[in-house]
């Protein structure tokens, strides 16, 4: 039997690699998971009266775009937040999950030849692994752009020789950052949308991050394509609950964008997607109508920026994150720091190189471990300073 070859060189995924590092091996104290970014932050107390009032539309099947309830609070909230208006009929789609969002927008949205070339996807490195699935099942090239230090956490796209950008027919983007909690700048979304201009190529701008953040609420990449006046269908976004509002699995996001990529999105999703069951479109529709809740959880992560500040403030290389709930660590070889907190201390993180992908040789992921501040307060800081008793002291 014959398999497609597109995928047969994809490293195994993050976490099943965990397993195999650390599963063989007893922790050295009481265990810390501090690997999953899976909020655990209280989620609205409403939410379960709402999925048994709505119990009976559980016999219907569910609008695939999403229910009009729904669409109208989501555009709802792009207004509020991103003072962007949107039709929700013909601009926004709901989605189960973003991930499955990013992986079908490529699908439909990215051409079989740029300019009679192989179309080329861009995605930092690190990189949320869908990204590269998604090119893949494109059959597109995937260009793996470092996001390091050097270059503000985030991709230097305007770096890459002009042969790769004019063959560039999707371009990703986290902001915040997913390690790194780094967020595009005005000027750096200012500067992208002119490059995908200038090489005519999509922005797709994943979002999901965008309500956790320190002070300032990190600018959108609608809001900045409004502001330059760029064509709407240059920029699509991604958005979720699960961060926002502490319910990764009600399994409820959205895109958004201009009327002809959403129809596009629409029309592959109308055969490959599943829709969100009508219960849990009206808990989402609520939870987008309400900012109460998303206000509650932020005020947590604020404090929890503070204990990572006051614990690993003192570490060469330490970077505050401005927002998200991730830290990237600087460490030697981020297997054997990972490998040696488990065995020492029982404090599970995620090496970086599991985010990423080797380039000419150079995995920018390598000496970092990724750790997640999603336990409680109290756990989280005994986790912290275990790290850094561990690793930098």
């Amino acid at each position: 039997m014959v398999f497609p070859e597109r995928f047969s060189n994809l490293p195994a995924y993050a976490f099943p690699r965990l397993r195999s590092l650390l599963d063989a091996h007893a922790p050295g104290g009481s265990v810390v998971h501090m690997t999953i970014g899976e909020p655990r932050h209280a989620f609205p107390d409403w939410v379960g009266q709402v999925v048994a009032d709505n119990a009976a539309d559980f016999a219907k099947y569910p609008p695939n775009e999403g229910s009009d309830g729904l669409r109208a609070a989501m555009s709802g909230w792009v207004a509020r937040r991103y003072g962007v208006t949107l039709d929700p009929d013909r601009q926004l789609v709901a989605l189960n999950g973003t991930r499955e969002g990013l992986f079908n927008a490529c699908l439909a949205l990215c051409p079989e030849t740029v300019g009679g070339r192989k179309p080329v996807v861009l995605t930092p490195n690190p990189f949320y692994q869908v990204y590269a699935v998604a090119a893949l099942a494109s059959a597109a090239e995937p260009v793996f752009v470092p996001a390091t230090a050097q270059t503000g956490f985030l991709p230097d796209y305007a770096a890459l020789p002009a042969e790769v950008l004019d063959r560039t027919a999707v371009a990703y983007i986290c902001s915040p950052s997913n390690p790194q909690g780094a967020v595009a700048s005005p000027g750096y979304w200012a500067d992208l949308i002119a490059l995908a201009e200038k090489h005519d190529f999509r922005i797709f701008a994943d979002e999901c991050y965008s309500e956790v953040y320190r002070d300032t609420p990190p600018m959108g990449a609608l809001q900045a394509a409004a502001q330059a006046g760029a064509d709407p269908e240059r920029v699509v976004i991604f958005h979720s609950l699960s961060k926002r509002s502490n319910l990764p699995g009600l399994r409820s996001g959205f895109a958004a964008g201009g009327p002809r990529s959403i129809e596009r999105i629409k029309q592959l999703r109308a055969y490959s997607g599943a829709p969100l069951p009508l219960p849990l479109q009206a808990v989402a529709e609520r939870a987008w109508q309400d900012e109460a809740h998303v206000e509650q959880s932020r005020a947590r992560y604020r404090a929890k920026y503070r204990i990572a500040d006051e614990v690993l403030g003192g570490v060469a290389g330490y970077s505050a994150p401005q927002a998200g709930f991730f830290l990237w660590l600087p460490v030697r070889d981020g297997e054997e720091a990972a490998l040696r907190l488990w065995r020492q201390t029982g404090v599970r993180v995620l090496p970086g190189a599991y985010l990423s992908r080797d380039v000419d040789g150079e995995n920018p992921g390598a000496g970092y471990i990724r750790v997640a501040m999603v336990a409680e307060e109290q756990e989280m800081q005994r986790g912290l300073i275990a790290i850094r008793d561990c690793l930098y002291d």
